[in-house]
């Protein structure tokens, strides 16, 4: 059978693994990503309604990459934070970011989930420094002290230096490790899904508290936007549970009416929600990026951002490592990535769990606290300006920012 040699064996084939890997090739390393799922799968065009908020950091990071489709993104140009209660309308106060007060041009762009994966997916297909493995299915890892080894359902070996999980809240890369993790349930679950509206965006993402969870309605093309609703599980699956024209009737009190009449351009789709973060990030000649290492509340829409931090991280400390002439899978090489970024995840953590208790309530005290809250922050001009950096991903992190987010 097949025994290939690479120096990084990436498992996971979404969209953190082929951005890892295509980065890992522009310090002249080899990679092997290895997925479960089919590649006609994978690239599918139709549009199922998962989208993302992009911080201008992880922006500038795909470009460099060339895995940046352009042409199908929308610029974030202005975000509205506010609290209420559906069909009562916002609170008074509110947080206003507009990029137009810096020099930094819009704070993120809005990417479908099928045009990011497809220019992924044709990035590493094109790339001689790349071998894609799909669909195959992992069923052992080994370590020691000259590399890491894989071995495929079809019997395949694969050895490396060093072997990255990127396989998803569900890793098997992490348990074949014995890293273990401990959810916290939120008891929550977002509904996602696209809307199309009659009136435009105007490029104005929106943030919308309510005592169930928030709303966030974020600009897509074409006088659409994605939805990301977050309610208590029993509320989530009754919404779930209705029709279109139901759930539309619904949705319509927490939406509003600012872009007009409303219609359903996606299937809807739901999952709970949970804190959930490795004991640790990093094991013999193993480490864990995005979903693998960390779940957080969509709140902040950080998600994929973290995940692509974490990328940018370990190949700054994997190239710095190999410039030095050091073994990339040594011990004392991975725990820097996990020093690195493992402190600024746990502060991200506390930031959107934080947030998530204070606002997903209907307790009067809280919300006239936090209704202040927002206006004063909102009428402090430097700290207003410092969180809209922070939101971009453009600000230099606990450890600084990764040379390819620069």
């Amino acid at each position: 059978m097949e025994n290939m040699r690479a120096d990084v064996l990436i498992i996971g084939g979404g969209l953190n693994g082929p951005a890892l890997a295509l980065a890992l090739t522009r310090a002249g390393q080899r990679a092997v990503v290895i997925d479960a799922l089919p590649v006609d799968l994978r690239s599918a065009d139709t549009f199922d309604g998962r989208s993302y908020a992009l911080s201008a950091g992880t922006v500038r990071m795909l470009q460099r990459l060339g895995a940046w489709p352009a042409a199908h993104a929308t610029a974030i140009r202005q975000i509205k934070v506010t609290d209420g209660r559906a069909g009562e309308g916002p609170a008074p106060f509110m947080l206003h970011f507009n990029a137009a007060e810096g020099d930094n041009g819009p704070m993120g762009q809005m990417i479908e989930d099928r045009y990011l994966r497809r220019a992924l997916l044709s990035a590493i297909d094109a790339n001689p420094r790349v071998t894609h493995i799909a669909p195959a299915k992992v069923v052992a890892q080994n370590v020691d002290a000259r590399g890491a080894s894989v071995t495929l359902d079809d019997g395949r070996m694969f050895h490396g230096k060093l072997l990255v999980g990127a396989d998803g809240k569900s890793s098997g890369t992490a348990e074949r490790a014995g890293l273990t993790r401990s959810p916290l349930p939120y008891h929550q679950m977002a509904i996602t899904c696209a809307i199309a509206h009659e009136r435009p965006h105007d490029g104005i993402a929106h943030q919308f508290f309510m005592p169930g969870g928030p709303l966030a309605i974020l600009p897509l093309t074409e006088n659409r936007s994605s939805i990301v609703w977050s309610e208590d599980e029993t509320r989530a699956r009754a919404l779930m549970a209705m029709d279109d024209a139901d759930f539309l009737q619904a949705l319509r009190p927490a939406f509003g009416r600012f872009l007009g009449q409303i219609s359903l351009a996606t299937p809807r789709s739901a999952f709970p929600l949970a804190l959930s973060l490795l004991e640790a990030f990093v094991a013999s000649r193993v480490a864990l990026v995005g979903d693998a290492a960390h779940g957080l509340h969509p709140v902040a829409g950080q998600g994929l951002n973290a995940g692509m931090r974490d990328v940018a991280a370990l190949v700054d400390v994997l190239t710095d490592a190999r410039k030095r002439g050091e073994d990339i899978g040594a011990t004392d090489v991975l725990d820097r990535y996990q020093s690195w970024r493992r402190p600024e995840v746990l502060a991200l953590a506390a930031v959107t769990h934080g947030t998530t208790k204070l606002f997903s309530n209907d307790d009067r005290l809280l919300r006239g606290v936090r209704d202040i809250g927002l206006g004063v922050i909102n009428a402090i001009a430097p700290l207003r300006r410092a969180m809209m950096r922070e939101a971009a991903g453009i600000t230099d992190s606990l450890n600084g920012l990764p040379r390819l987010m620069r």
